[in-house]
């Protein structure tokens, strides 16, 4: 008889996008209860072990980690299944190296490496707006964070830039035609580009139709869509592609290409 949440996580019931081998063993690491969703999130010892290549095996993260090493968001996390997401800012003061997670065309998380300075900060989308007790309004963000006394000018769907070591909202971008969003779900995760209409549907899902920078056009759910950007300059540095899905023989002829040029 089942009491109470599942602690364990079979190797083939694992989010594809950690990409986890079958034959490794039976279980993976099923993520904490955190910020981001168990579907949606990689957990820190996915990302040090399988990404970086950092620890051999789970001993060895857990060793990275108890040292206090590995920062998400400013904070220390010695949790080994700690769920990071989209936007998460991954910092590792030893080998002086920051990571910003992003989805790369496919719908994994690319290892995107950024600067100091843009590890300062994160992007992140509305998802709720509301008044508290005693009529103080207050956001709650993609990430689960509750920020009080937001803009009047924040609605759901906007971007808020959020500074990370004062914990304040230091600017925010409308979700306007126009302007840069991020695909984070479906089937054009990880695509960038500009929005060029909203369908309006009501008791149904709301679709929003982008245009990429080669002029391609697609479509997708508005809950898939976190805007990243004023017109078509991005607030933050993007992952190897620029969120450009290229066909299977564009790829091909990109390999080809790199191939001959060795």
């Amino acid at each position: 008889m089942a009491r109470g949440p599942k602690k364990h996580m079979k190797r083939l019931a694992a989010p594809k996008h950690w990409m986890l081998d079958k034959l490794t063993g039976t279980w993976a690491p099923k993520p904490s209860a955190g910020p981001h969703k168990q579907r949606e999130c990689l957990p820190l010892i996915v990302f040090l072990r399988n990404r970086l290549k950092y620890a051999l095996n789970n001993k060895e993260t857990k060793m990275i980690l108890m040292q206090r090493l590995v920062k998400v968001d400013g904070k220390v996390r010695t949790d080994a299944t700690y769920p990071a997401g989209f936007m998460d800012v991954i910092s590792i003061e030893q080998t002086n190296e920051q990571f910003r997670l992003v989805y790369d065309t496919k719908g994994r998380f690319a290892i995107h490496r950024i600067t100091a300075e843009e590890a300062q900060y994160k992007l992140c989308k509305v998802k709720r707006m509301q008044l508290g007790a005693q009529g103080i309004p207050f956001v709650v963000t993609h990430d689960g964070r509750t920020i009080r006394y937001p803009d009047p000018a924040i609605k759901v769907h906007d971007t808020i830039k959020f500074d990370i070591a004062s914990g304040k909202i230091v600017d925010h971008i409308k979700f306007d035609t126009g302007n840069l969003v991020f695909v984070t779900g479906g089937r054009n995760t990880g695509r960038v580009g500009v929005i060029t209409h909203r369908e309006k549907h009501h008791g149904g899902f709301d679709i929003v139709h982008i245009k990429d920078s080669l002029d391609r056009q697609f479509a997708t759910r508005l809950t898939n869509v976190f805007v990243i950007g004023e017109g078509n300059k991005p607030w933050i540095s993007l992952p190897k592609g620029k969120g450009v899905k290229l066909t299977i023989t564009e790829e091909r002829d990109r390999r080809r290409e790199a191939a001959r040029a060795q």
